[in-house]
């Protein structure tokens, strides 16, 4: 099905020069996508005609404005200053109706604000979370809070719950199993909202709750979705992305100092791309802004271009699942379920 996305051009670290190229890709492998590229049309414009690919320009529209959020701007003053920036034209197309999602590598703080404001949480979402993908020996499996909430209730790790079971049954196309991040399996252990978090969790018959999560079982694939604070939630995800890089490293050192290297260079490299392939963490760059109703996508500011790539994907594949309405959806089924046993 043909989607229209919304791409801030300006944000993150590398700003036109890298989401453009990125943006083309994802045009070159997708023939059913069409973007809008908003941001400086004259900086925009010189990259798409050094492209060499005006046939793909022909699916893809510049939005101008000039002005930028930049990462050191403070969220609280975005929606008085920034309507004009492309973060904020890039949501208010979502709101709209004119695209189908929209994805930036601009200032989060920021993203979420003016994605609050214009697009508003779901009913019976108290608080939007943004959820990561991270790889597992097994599975991928979809963290949240990642940033968005550092400190939360009880009742905020639940709605957290259902958000990333809707997101993980809509693109894995299976039940979902759900977690808990805490320091210990045992029902004692963790803090005050994380055990009344498992109480909640354990009682509603729409999860497949599976139980407390430690952080070295992360990566096993013991669940589809974790849940927890957005403050641990991204120390972990950063510090995940951190080993994978120095893994990623040691392996270069080593198969480049190895005898299979020295015998065979065709084995040895094809060995190195597999194996840094399944542990590259740009694959996994996309992280949702769930929670709303409209989908947004938030690329890591320090994404290169394969990794805004991603994104760009990830956007693709919850607006093809309708990811808000199917949240909005689930919600409202859990909450008339409640009054029902109530």
């Amino acid at each position: 099905m043909a989607k229209h996305l919304a791409i801030d051009a300006m944000g993150g670290e590398g700003g036109a020069k890298l989401v453009v190229p990125a943006a083309l890709q994802a045009l070159h492998s997708s023939q059913d996508l069409t973007l809008t590229l908003v941001g400086d049309q004259q900086q925009i414009e010189p990259l798409l005609a050094s492209a060499s690919a005006s046939h793909l320009c022909d699916r893809c529209r510049i939005e101008h404005t000039t002005e930028v959020i930049a990462d050191d701007d403070l969220p609280r003053n975005v929606l008085r200053s920034g309507k004009n920036s492309s973060i904020y034209r890039s949501v208010e197309l979502v709101r709209r109706g004119e695209v189908d999602a929209m994805v930036s590598a601009g200032n989060t703080g920021a993203l979420l604000m003016i994605g609050r404001h214009l697009l508003k949480t779901i009913a019976g979402i108290q608080r939007p979370a943004i959820v990561a993908t991270i790889p597992g020996t097994n599975r991928r499996t979809f963290l949240l809070d990642v940033g968005a909430n550092p400190d939360v209730e009880a009742e905020h790790l639940f709605e957290f719950a259902v958000m990333g079971s809707v997101l993980a049954e809509s693109l894995n196309g299976k039940a979902a199993k759900v977690g808990l991040l805490n320091i210990g399996s045992e029902d004692f252990k963790g803090t005050d909202e994380v055990r009344a978090a498992a109480s909640l969790l354990e009682s509603c018959s729409d999860l497949n709750y599976v139980g407390f999560i430690e952080a070295n079982a992360l990566f096993e694939g013991e669940a589809d979705v974790v849940v927890c604070d957005g403050f641990v939630g991204n120390v972990t995800i950063k510090s995940s992305a951190g080993v994978a890089s120095v893994l990623k490293k040691f392996l270069a050192e080593e198969m480049e100092n190895s005898l299979i290297s020295r015998l065979s260079d065709r084995v040895s490299n094809s060995l190195f791309t597999r194996l840094a392939d399944r542990i590259n963490p740009q694959r996994f760059n996309g992280a949702s802004l769930l929670g709303l109703q409209g989908s947004i996508i938030k690329s890591h500011g320090n994404a290169t271009q394969e990794g805004f790539y991603y994104a760009i994907n990830q956007a693709v594949r919850e607006a093809d699942q309708c990811v808000p309405q199917l949240i909005a959806n689930k919600v409202a089924a859990i909450m008339s379920a409640t009054e029902s046993g109530r």
